[in-house]
């Protein structure tokens, strides 16, 4: 027996938006030799001096990930690791001069696909939709539920 919705099935279409999204970007972020990873990361390492851990969290990229992308980023020659001046354990994430001009490249791929994306909707849903959209991540959706993983109860020996 089917179950019947009492309302829209939100984390499906949130989900199957984001996923094709996302491939769209991939997509087209390649054309210039960076995934969406490398284009978050140079993006958020340009907007000021940070720490490996502080992109990480920025980019919603696990520690493994991160070393990942930036060890990337440093071999084509976009980023470089340095210390950073105020804590010695800390390395700085720095964007080369290579790297910021293809981060504006990357940026201005982000942004057509963006607006590409927009244009699906007329001129009038596209404010009220990109509203809501930041109402819910700043407000009800800011923050991930901490959730345990779910065990599975001993079974008993026969």
């Amino acid at each position: 027996m089917a179950s019947t919705r009492a309302v829209p099935d939100l984390t499906g279409y949130l989900n199957h938006a984001g996923h094709v999204l996302e491939t769209q970007l991939h997509a087209a972020l390649a054309e210039i030799g960076l995934t969406t990873r490398m284009q978050c990361v140079l993006g958020h390492a340009l907007e000021a001096e940070r720490t490996q851990i502080q992109l990480a969290e920025l980019s919603y990229l696990d520690k493994t990930t991160m070393v990942v992308t930036v060890d990337a980023l440093e071999k084509a020659g976009y980023a470089e690791r340095k210390p950073s001046a105020t804590d010695r354990r800390a390395r700085i994430v720095s964007v080369t001069e290579a790297g910021a001009k293809l981060a504006r490249e990357g940026q201005a791929i982000v942004d057509r696909v963006h607006r590409e994306t927009l244009a699906a909707l007329t001129a009038d849903q596209q404010g009220p939709f990109v509203a809501a959209l930041e109402t819910l991540v700043d407000g009800h959706l800011a923050t991930p539920v901490e959730a345990q993983p779910v065990r599975r109860g001993r079974q008993r020996a026969g």
